[in-house]
């Protein structure tokens, strides 16, 4: 009996150890290697640097370098040159976030060299400006004409003798060619408040790494109209310019398309009086919105689409006009729409004889409607300029479509739009992760978190230095990577799942195992329980 009870208490007591292995197997090794296996891996963000830029002062840095003539130096300038005179002046905008936009004009005056003595009277000669100088009577400038601002990075001041008078055409002037409060606050629309805004400000089009441009004719009554348009030539001599020009700003492609039976779904108004037919503003709204289900270029295509169109009405509604809102006509016979496009209404003259036979061949005119197309696109750009004051005279760009100084305020405007862009991207990217602790965080997502947070960076840096291509570059460097974060594909919801779908998975798995593990446990409780109490009783 003895040794059966030996026996039995051995037993028990080999139970008991292995139950207690296969629970401590499975608390210390299992239960780690389980949650270590199942974790989501995410790899580390620069959280802090990204709220940072949110907070990053934008401050833009402009160099001024006044070039006197001999002779031309006023009274009350230093006579010693080169003299330099470093001024900070706060734009008066007000962004949702702290971020403050300072403009930091660096203005330095010496005395012209030989050479550029020289270009200056060969420059106006012909009467455009090479360097900004400032000159009393010398200069032939038109009667009324203070200020020439030629198509470059120049300019020609006639400003007196008094330094007071100097720096205030150079003020105007800065106004005219380099960053204004309105072209600051059209870039930072997305952080302004609606009621700080100009109605211009949303008239621009959002940066963007590419443009497609699409010019379409519509023929609503081919049976009337034979219309040839050469718009490969016309594309090539008056569009081409401008988009090399603007290739530092984005990439663009240009296409084109004729439309037939295509009309724009506003029945225009006949005018008796004129023997007319009128389209008022308060209907060009709705011109758009049935045109466009015919144009079916904006649904293929990854960046935005400029849509130009040129409208030859039918027979039935020709002549047909624009009015204003005052009612008169509108010169151009052409309205556009903010961030879309224009169109350009193209009539054709009505055969004297009823006899003439149909269709009318019609030969559109490409440089008139070029005029308006380029100006339109001016105007979709933020190109469009500054009111001049009376005093002012500026150089026409030419065959190029816009002048140098102008590209330099696109690509101003842009580099902050592009900084301000990056900071709203990641600090939405940031938000969503940290509220949602199952999406997978990659390696190759945090890398181009971290390469778009210091490219952000460097281009505010290179702004407040005057550097103004390599921070266009670098804010475009930034968008990129900025962009591949946040719609990287690794983001995705189907990719992860919650924590309480992981335990329904796994506990199915998990509890048949744990069961008589569970159960082994208990009995060893209840026997010791029990052998705590048997001396007792004894007693």
């Amino acid at each position: 009996m003895a040794a059966a009870a030996a026996v039995a208490a051995d037993e028990r007591s080999r139970g008991r150890r292995a139950a207690l292995s296969f629970a401590a197997i499975a608390v210390l090794l299992g239960l780690p290697l389980w949650w270590k296996t199942t974790e989501t891996y995410r790899a580390a963000l620069p959280y802090g640097d990204i709220a940072a830029l949110g907070r990053l002062p934008f401050q833009v840095a402009v160099s001024v370098s006044v070039v006197f003539l001999p002779g031309s130096v006023p009274a009350d300038l230093p006579r010693r040159l080169p003299y330099g005179d470093v001024r900070e002046e706060r734009v008066p905008v007000s962004c949702k976030t702290r971020s403050d936009v300072t403009s930091r004009i660096q203005t330095a005056y010496r005395g012209a060299t030989a050479r550029e003595e020289a270009a200056l009277g060969a420059a106006t000669a012909r009467g455009m400006g090479s360097c900004l100088c400032s000159q009393p009577s010398l200069l032939p400038l038109p009667q009324g004409v203070n200020v020439y601002v030629g198509k470059h990075r120049s300019a020609l001041v006639r400003a007196g003798q008094g330094l007071a008078i100097l720096h205030a055409r150079l003020q105007q002037l800065l106004q005219v060619v380099s960053l204004t409060a309105s072209s600051i606050a059209a870039a930072l629309s997305d952080r302004v408040p609606d009621g700080q805004l100009g109605p211009d400000a949303w008239r621009h089009l959002k940066s963007s790494l590419g443009y497609e441009i699409t010019f379409s004719l519509l023929n609503p009554d081919p049976k009337s109209h034979d219309v040839d348009w050469d718009i490969e030539g016309a594309v090539n001599h008056y569009v081409q310019p401008v988009l090399d020009k603007l290739s530092l700003v984005a990439n663009f492609s240009v296409d084109s398309q004729i439309l037939y039976y295509a009309v724009l779904g506003v029945t225009p108004r006949f005018d008796k009086e004129s023997s007319s037919f009128i389209l008022s503003a308060h209907s060009l709204p709705h011109v758009i919105n049935p045109v466009e289900a015919r144009l079916g270029s904006s649904a293929a295509s990854l960046y935005p689409v400029l849509n130009f169109l040129l409208y030859v009405p039918e027979r039935s509604h020709s002549p047909l006009y624009i009015q204003d809102k005052d009612g008169a006509p509108v010169a151009t016979n052409a309205f556009h729409s903010p961030r879309w496009g224009g169109i350009m209404i193209y009539n054709v003259e009505v055969p004297a004889s009823p006899q003439t036979s149909l269709p009318l061949h019609v030969d559109v005119d490409m440089l008139r409607v070029m005029e308006v197309f380029l100006a339109q696109l001016r105007l979709l750009f933020g190109i469009s300029r500054e009111e001049l004051p009376p005093e002012f005279l500026v150089e026409s760009p030419g065959n190029e479509g816009l002048a140098d100084w102008e590209l330099d305020r696109l690509l101003w405007a842009h580099a902050l739009e592009n900084i301000a862009t990056v900071s709203t991207t990641l600090t939405s990217l940031a938000q969503l992760l940290d509220q949602i602790s199952n999406i997978v965080i990659k390696d190759d997502v945090a890398s181009e978190v971290y390469r778009a947070v210091a490219a952000a960076q460097d281009a505010v840096a290179e702004l407040a230095e005057g550097h103004l291509h390599s921070a266009f570059q670098a804010s475009k460097e930034a968008v990129t990577s900025s962009e591949r974060a946040f719609f990287d594909p690794s983001l995705l919801h189907l990719l992860y799942f919650p924590d309480d779908q992981k335990f329904a998975i796994y506990i199915p798995l998990f509890l048949p195992m744990a069961v008589p593990i569970l159960l082994s446990l208990a009995k060893m409780l209840r026997e010791a329980r029990q052998n705590k109490k048997e001396p007792t009783k004894m007693d």
